[in-house]
């Protein structure tokens, strides 16, 4: 599993010139499910979520996490991030999830962040328009690699 973090003031997602979630301060969320992910990744995976601390503190030291700062997740489904270009250079996508069972996941995913922060979510499956204020930037790639 796979997530590309980045700190916004706002970020929203658009399906078909709809706006399907929209959130203000917190993370703007890209995340990849690998092929033999399972609840265990994601579990690691919010929990890391949860607590990385890239928000500043009253020293202007990036010491806070989203729930100190009651901030908001937009969760974006987004398979391309195991797009492999290792032997050609039209992506392969093999290492990605299928469908069905990716999109259970994500839902997983979903529910598990609402519980502990407010969170929004892009559509699975459908083509999105996804715009971000990204805040400082601040960018951070989290990876959970099967068995590890």
């Amino acid at each position: 599993m796979k997530l590309v973090v980045q700190r916004v003031t706002s970020a929203k997602v658009e399906v078909n010139n709809n706006i399907v979630g929209k959130i203000g301060k917190g993370y703007l969320v890209l995340l990849g499910i690998k092929k033999t992910d399972t609840k265990k990744e994601a579990d690691y995976m919010i929990n890391k979520l949860m607590k990385l601390r890239v928000f500043e503190d009253e020293e202007n030291k990036m010491n806070l996490s989203i729930q100190d700062i009651d901030g908001e997740i937009l969760l974006i489904p987004q398979f391309t991030l195991y797009g492999d270009v290792t032997h050609n250079n039209r992506p392969s996508f093999s290492n990605a999830m299928k469908p069905t069972d990716a999109k259970k996941l994500f839902e997983y995913c979903c529910n598990e962040c609402e519980k502990k922060v407010h969170t929004q979510k892009g559509e699975f499956g459908a083509f999105m328009d996804v715009n971000l204020v990204n805040n400082g930037p601040v960018t951070i790639i989290i990876e959970k690699e099967y068995n590890s």
